[in-house]
Formats: C-alpha cells, structure tokens, sequence
C-alpha cells in the first residue's frame, strides 16, 4: 500500500476484480513488471532522452530504440487482439479512428505505386507504412493496454520526467553554448546524420537539445507541458510536487531557448483551453510563476526576451511567413493533378520536392483530402472521447488531466501547419500517445464495466445471458488471486 498511497482515493474502477480465466479474478491494480504502462514508459524514454540521431547499426531513422518498441507494441496489439482469452471486449473509438487513418495511408500507397515512383519515393513509401505503423501501436496500446488509472499516472509522469530532461539539457546548450549531445555515446548504437547544432535567429540563437530540429523541440516540449502542470498540482507527496514544478519550470524555459513561433502558439492554444477548468486561485499562481519566469529569462539572456518579442512582426515581409505563402501554388497544383488519395503515402520528401514546413499540406499532397480528413479525424476522435471523459468523472484531478488530454490535441492540430510534424519521430510519438491516452480515460471513465475493464472474451462468452452492471463490479464467485 506504501507504493499506491499517494494516488488515494483509489478510483473504484481500479478495484474491480478482472477475470483472467475460469473462474479466477485478479486485482487490476496487480504489481506487474512487464505490462503496456511499462513498455509506454520506455518508448518515452527512449524516443525523447537519446539523441534522435542514435539509431541501431545499419538502420534507417525509424532504427531508434524507442521506435523499434513502438513496432513492437503494434505487433503485441495485434497478437493480442487475434487471442481470444487476451482480447479487451469493449469498444474503444480510437481503434476506428487508427484503421480510418491506416486504411487512408494504404489506399494512397498503392496509388503511388499505380502512379510509378522513383526508388526515393518508393523507399519513403515503404518507411512511411512502417512509422504509421509505429505510431498505431504506441495509440493503441495506450488506448486499450493501460490497465487503471494508476498505470496510466505513471506513464504521464514518465512523460513529465523525460521531457524535463530533453528541456533542461537545451537550457544547458543555450547558457554554454555547448553541444551536449555530440558526448552522448550508447553501446551498440550509432550516429546517422548530421545533428542540428545552433541556429541564429534575431539577437539569439536555437538549440535542439536531442531532437531533430528546434521546432520539434518546441512543439514536445509544449506538448508536454499541460501534464507537467497536471502532476504539479495533484500529485500526492509534497516532494514529488516541488519536483514537478520545478519540472514545469524547466521545461517551460527549453520551450524559450527554441525561440519557436511553434512554441508560443502552442502555449497560448494550452491556456486557452486550460484556464477555464482552473480555479481563480490556481489562475493567479499560473500568472505570478509565468511572470517571475519571463521577467528572470529577461534578466538572464534578454536578446532570447527581444527575439521572442519580435517573432511576430510584418507577416508581411517575414520570410517566415512569405516563404511559407509562396509555395502554396505548387501545393494547389499537385493536389489539382490527384486529390483524393494524393501522390502516394510518403513520397512527398526532400530532395526531390521541397520542404513545405505545413504537415496538413505535405499530408494533402501524399495522401489527399481522404488523408487530411483520417489525420484530422484522430485528434478530433480524441477531443471528443478526452470531453466525454471530463463529463463522466466526479474527481477534479480526472477532470483536469481530460482537459489537459483536449489541449494536447488542439496544439497538435495548431503546429501541423507549422511544420511537418510527422516528420519528426519525437512529438509524432508524443502525439500518439496522447491520441491513446484520450481512448484510455474514455474507456475508465465508461459506465459498463466490460468496456472500462480489461475483460476477457470467455466472460462474455459464458456470461452472454445475464446483464452486466454499471456501477460496481460483483463479486468474484470463487477464488481470488491479489498482488
């Protein structure tokens, strides 16, 4: 109980015993070493605290470690999906929302090769079905494998933890100009690529930390910033509190060392949807620690404060806006030429096109409105399901990580048209985990327990003719094995 009891109350869904097989129940809060939360919780890792450029020997990029765990989720989803005393027995709206976007992917892939492809388009094809891949595990075993609310508190503080770190080592690089990841160095990985180093931009300059790119960096970074505030407020031990404010605090400040429009919109997006399910008390801390942190980056470096005060100014005459804005004729006229399933899944890739920086746009070309439709439809399936969740809980900490849930999927659907977000295999990861942990508090939060519950299908099977209760599960009628 020591382990558990800082989580107290314990939801009641996460005492319901689980049926496992003939006549024998488990807790759902059963200590396990090798389950969905753990293996979430190493992809994490894994994916955003190495240096995306470390990948396993003769690999393409999708060879990073936490890449090649998200692969093998999607196996592990599909096995178990295929074993019939393993299976879940509920619904879960994610899964339709991954098999629209998998079918979309693979309907403009085999229009591509209809088309004919040159080997580079034909290779990305190829790589692009595999990361989809990758991803449709990552969301579905979040959606369907976490198996309680506790599981699923400790995938989000791995997240908190790691992009602490990922942040902390960009605010090392911007204060000392050092590259920190060029002295990483793992065992039985290599380099591949060049990585980003700094960038100048205004009076600063951007740093990447160990992602691909700074807009990557700033885009995880936000995207993880919600949670970060999340276990701040309603973890149960003070210690763990401070550190995860401190976390915030941290990660907050690497948002700034990426001098990202990408990064400033997705936090504004994220107190827009945020600051109505605070109250007037946690508005005001919100306020007095976001002004205290400006005013001390402005102390420390003010030309990062000048630039960033500056990212806006004359979109008119901004490259980075005009640049944007030139190239969209080209779009129009490929997507012209095929708009439905686009030029193939995946072949719209430098150097043989040009970098649109506008992943609605990339996906419109490769895979045409079915595409952007199968893309949009997973963040809004999980802006749906995370609402949902937020009616249906009672506690103010449920209800405040479903907000946080919807947040992550508005900023997704706001720095898509900033840059090609799939392209970057951290925040894509990061993404799907979102997306599965929208399906996974829709699933706690449903009133009939063989959709909350990871059910067997011999329950269903043998239990088809007496009605399921909604409310508390009933009692094991035999033995009962507990942690």
């Amino acid at each position: 109980m020591a382990n558990v009891s800082r989580y107290l109350p314990i939801p009641s869904s996460d005492l319901e015993p689980s049926l496992v097989s003939a006549q024998t129940y488990v807790t759902r809060r059963r200590l396990t070493y090798v389950d969905a939360g753990m293996l979430l919780g190493l992809m994490i890792i894994l994916v955003s605290v190495l240096p995306a450029n470390l990948i396993l020997p003769d690999a393409t990029n999708l060879g990073r470690p936490g890449l090649v765990i998200g692969f093998f989720l999607f196996i592990w989803w599909i096995l178990v999906r295929c074993t019939s005393h393993l299976a879940m027995t509920g619904s879960q709206p994610i899964r339709w929302a991954i098999l629209a976007f998998m079918i979309s992917g693979l309907m403009s892939y085999a229009a591509g090769f209809l088309r004919g492809l040159t080997g580079i388009e034909a290779n990305g094809a190829d790589r692009m079905m595999l990361y989809f891949c990758v991803l449709a595990g990552i969301a579905l075993t979040a959606a369907d494998g976490v198996p309680n609310w506790l599981r699923l508190r400790g995938v989000v503080e791995v997240l908190v933890w790691s992009a602490a770190v990922v942040a902390l080592l960009g605010v090392i690089e911007y204060l000392f100009k050092v590259d920190i990841t060029k002295y990483i160095v793992v065992p039985g990985l290599q380099a591949k690529g060049v990585a980003p180093g700094f960038e100048v931009r205004g009076s600063g300059f951007r740093v990447a930390s160990t992602t691909w790119h700074y807009i990557e960096l700033a885009a995880f970074l936000a995207m993880a910033l919600p949670f970060a505030i999340h276990v701040t407020r309603f973890a149960r031990e003070r210690r763990r509190r401070r550190l995860a404010f401190l976390c915030t605090l941290v990660i907050a400040a690497g948002i700034g060392t990426t001098i990202s429009r990408t990064g400033i919109l997705a936090v504004v997006l994220m107190f827009v949807i945020l600051i109505p399910a605070w109250g007037w008390r946690v508005r005001y801390n919100v306020a007095t620690v976001t002004l205290g942190l400006f005013a001390v980056l402005a102390a420390i470096s003010p030309s990062m404060v000048k630039t960033l005060t500056q990212l806006f100014n004359s979109p008119t005459t901004n490259p980075a806006f005009t640049v944007r804005e030139a190239r969209y004729p080209m779009v129009f006229r490929y997507v012209a030429e095929r708009p439905l399933l686009g030029r193939g899944t995946g072949t719209y890739l430098a150097p043989q096109y040009q970098v649109l920086d506008n992943q609605w746009l990339t996906t419109l070309i490769s895979n045409g409105v079915i595409g952007v439709a199968a893309l949009a439809g997973l963040s809004i399936t999980g802006i749906v399901l995370a609402t949902k969740a937020l009616r249906r809980s009672t506690s103010l900490e449920d209800r405040h990580l479903c907000a946080v849930l919807i947040s992550t999927q508005v900023i997704a659907i706001a720095v898509s048209g900033t840059f090609d977000a799939l392209s970057y295999s951290t925040y894509a990861s990061t993404f799907a985990l979102s997306i599965g942990l929208c399906g996974a508090v829709w699933r706690l939060t449903h009133p009939a327990r063989t959709v909350r519950t990871s059910t067997t299908r011999w329950f269903l099977e043998h239990e088809r003719g007496s009605a399921e209760p909604a409310g508390p599960a009933r009692q094991p009628r035999q033995r009962v094995t507990a942690s």
